[in-house]
């Protein structure tokens, strides 16, 4: 039975390096399970979602400057790279028995349809998440920028950054064992600290629109449904 949630549309945006796991590139098995899981546990719970996956797992776009590959014709490896993780988080929650739409950035029919601002949220109305690959389908553009794009054009409530820290720290937490969490942090203090949760383009978008944003630990099990709910999970970024 589905409950009143505090976060009625949500836009999760996982990296492709938390669904790693424990092995050195691609995709972990169980790192799928688990992710496709605890959305579902969402999804029953009431919530509407949009979910984008990066790509990093498999190809990071900038990686081709130091092969030669031209910038953008990297990027749009990178977006193939973001198709594959989308399409196996989609079986993945399908076989779990959650109706999954796939929509992508570049048009790449029969496997994915065509991203739009309407079918993205006709799709969410009819009870069905909404995984949107690809990115914002151009190239010289970040997943973190394509998902804040994606999080505005479905009206998501808050953006929800999924990483494998659980939090935003004065450093990063994994190279500094004395970083500091911050447990809630306005928008222009993230700016005067040069704090790296999203490249200045998404942040600036998520900023321009006022849009909430929560970091935290995906690969805690639990933690998407407490912070639907209204628990305090990771890190708030606030404009009050």
């Amino acid at each position: 039975m589905k409950t009143v949630v505090k976060y009625r549309t949500v836009l999760l945006k996982l990296s492709g390096e938390s669904l790693m796991g424990s092995l050195d590139y691609g995709l972990d098995p169980a790192m799928l399970q688990q992710y496709a899981s605890d959305i579902k546990e969402a999804y029953l719970a009431g919530c509407r979602i949009g979910i984008v996956i990066g790509g990093g797992n498999i190809y990071r776009g900038m990686q081709g400057a130091t092969t030669g590959i031209d910038r953008a014709r990297g990027d749009y490896m990178g977006m193939m790279a973001t198709l594959i993780n989308s399409i196996a988080l989609q079986d993945t929650l399908e076989q779990m028995g959650v109706s999954v739409r796939l929509l992508s950035g570049l048009a790449v029919d029969p496997i994915a349809e065509k991203m739009s601002r309407e079918r993205a949220k006709r799709y969410l109305d009819q009870n069905n998440v909404v995984i949107m690959a690809a990115g914002t389908g151009n190239p010289y553009f970040t997943t973190d920028t394509g998902a804040t794009l994606r999080a505005l054009e479905i009206e998501a409530d808050i953006f929800l950054k999924g990483t494998r820290v659980d939090g935003i720290y004065t450093a990063d937490p994994e190279k500094d064992p004395t970083a500091i969490k911050y447990d809630r942090i306005h928008c222009q203090e993230c700016y005067e600290k040069k704090l790296k949760i999203m490249d200045l383009t998404a942040f600036a978008l998520c900023s321009d629109s006022k849009l909430p944003i929560c970091v935290f630990d995906m690969n805690k099990k639990g933690n998407l449904y407490r912070i639907i709910n209204g628990e305090h999970v990771g890190t708030l970024v606030h404009y009050d």
